[in-house]
């Protein structure tokens, strides 16, 4: 039996805009093993510049990064779609192990397969430092963002 992960392509504004609601609340979960059941076994990334292969290599990136990048707090926002593909822009606030603040702020740019897992990944990232005192993503860690926190159009971003 094969798995899928609605909604399926061909994407509709609603159905795109459900894709990546649902990709910012994997992700922030911050658990390696449930992002990776949304990519096919195959999934091919590109993070900044590291190339990753397969859900095995996706949950040890993943793993790796939520290690590193504490208290992570992730925005998705729809850029674009058709019939298989999704362009996304995002922003994530985080700190590392000596209290310092960044906001990384990226694209990204999608491929389904016909079942709906994601196939292919291209993420282009850029950290800034940031002050405490200038974090804009407040919202308890032990649940997704909440419905009526402002996304990143409406922060600015």
């Amino acid at each position: 039996m094969s798995e899928t992960h609605p909604p399926l392509p061909p994407f509709t504004r609603e159905t795109a805009i459900q894709k990546v609601r649902g990709a910012e609340d994997g992700w922030n979960s911050c658990n390696p093993e449930r992002v990776s059941r949304v990519y096919t076994p195959d999934s091919q990334w590109r993070n900044r510049a590291e190339f990753i292969n397969g859900r095995p290599e996706i949950v040890a990136f993943l793993t790796r990064k939520w290690a590193k990048e504490l208290d992570y707090r992730l925005i998705k926002e729809l850029w674009a779609f058709t019939d298989n593909r999704i362009a996304v822009r995002f922003a994530y606030e985080w700190h590392d192990d000596s209290g310092n603040w960044f906001r990384s702020y990226g694209n990204e740019n999608w491929e389904f397969a016909e079942d709906g897992l994601m196939q292919r990944r291209y993420a282009c990232i850029n950290d800034l430092p940031i002050r405490e005192n200038e974090r804009k993503f407040h919202w308890d860690r032990s649940s997704p963002r909440p419905a009526d926190h402002p996304g990143l159009s409406e922060l600015g971003l």
